[in-house]
């Protein structure tokens, strides 16, 4: 295992994925798994050999115990996730498709962990871990757990620990859509790296151009911007230099959803590996490629043999000019 420690903060879920193809409504077979885009990262640093631990907070149910477990068997500290008997674990259903974004639903209103706040907290120390990993999705379910996610962000700054952000919209889960751009570009003001996606960027910053999506959050202070341009790639600023770096070619895509997790590994993994940037953000681009080819959130997250032989066996796309 690598020495760095490296903590995420969200929310898990439990997990139903539909087992056939069509309306949700109309699935009769679903398996269980865990969701949660701060999980999948948490899972992936761990597969990759780093030390993990997960701050958040779940309901004593089978969904909570099922979290727990599945954190566990992928070598997660728990010691900073709480549990309650007052509030349930959030859940949700995802459908299968073979064209497309699958549909997904979530139950996750008045969940446990939407009730952090800064109390949960209490004096916590972050200044044992070397980074710390957030996305947006945490402060869209309450403003108790905004609360608790600028609390940790000024924490973490005071520590001088760097922060990776992902804003990773759910619209859904904000009262306004001028809340939520408000609220997800205040706190990526407060972090080091911050990684949106382009159809992001349309709605934070106003545009889908990386270029001008990079320009706006360093104008805001974020010191490095890696903006997710899909099959293209990521296009990175950094100080007064930018670069794209090409996307690789999956195989058969079977599941979009988690590559954007995958992607936010690479960064993370890298970053703390001391890699050259240019190199952290192609690890990324891989890794967000294997996610595209399996069907769970993260299931199909690799460890370090399986990056190096996907790397090794598999091209990046032809760069184009930007």
């Amino acid at each position: 295992m690598l020495t760095k420690k490296i903590l995420t903060v969200g929310e898990p879920m439990g997990l139903f994925i539909a087992e056939e193809e069509g309306p949700l409504e109309d699935v009769r077979h679903f398996f269980t798994s865990v969701a949660g885009a701060e999980f999948n990262v948490a899972v992936g640093l761990s597969r990759l050999g780093f030390a993990v631990g997960y701050l958040t907070k779940l309901g004593e149910d089978p969904f909570g115990r099922q979290i727990i477990k599945t954190m566990r068997k992928n070598g997660i500290d728990t010691t900073l996730t709480t549990t309650t008997t007052q509030q349930a674990t959030g859940y949700m259903l995802k459908g299968k498709s073979s064209v497309g974004d699958p549909d997904i639903y979530y139950y996750r209103k008045n969940s446990a962990a939407s009730t952090l706040s800064p109390g949960d907290l209490g004096e916590i120390d972050l200044s044992q871990w070397d980074a710390i990993h957030l996305t947006g999705i945490l402060p869209a379910t309450s403003s108790t757990a905004r609360e608790a996610t600028t609390y940790l962000m000024q924490q973490a700054r005071k520590a001088g620990v760097p922060i990776f952000f992902d804003p990773n919209l759910r619209p859904q889960l904000w009262p306004s859509r001028e809340e939520m751009v408000s609220a997800i570009n205040r706190l990526a003001s407060m972090a080091d790296y911050v990684l949106p996606g382009e159809s992001e960027g349309e709605v934070l910053c106003g545009s889908r151009d990386p270029k001008i999506i990079g320009e706006f959050y360093r104008n805001l202070g974020v010191k490095t911007v890696i903006v997710k341009t899909g099959p293209q790639g990521a296009y990175t600023v950094q100080g007064e230099g930018a670069f794209h770096t090409p996307a690789y070619t999956p195989g058969k895509i079977v599941d979009t959803v988690g590559a954007g997790d995958g992607f936010a590994v690479g960064i993370i993994s890298g970053v703390m590996e001391n890699l050259p940037l240019p190199e952290a953000v192609r690890r990324a681009n891989a890794i967000g490629a294997i996610q595209l080819m399996h069907a769970s959130d993260n299931e199909g997250l690799p460890t370090r043999e399986e990056l190096t032989r996907f790397m090794a066996e598999h091209k990046q796309k032809e760069d184009e000019s930007w």
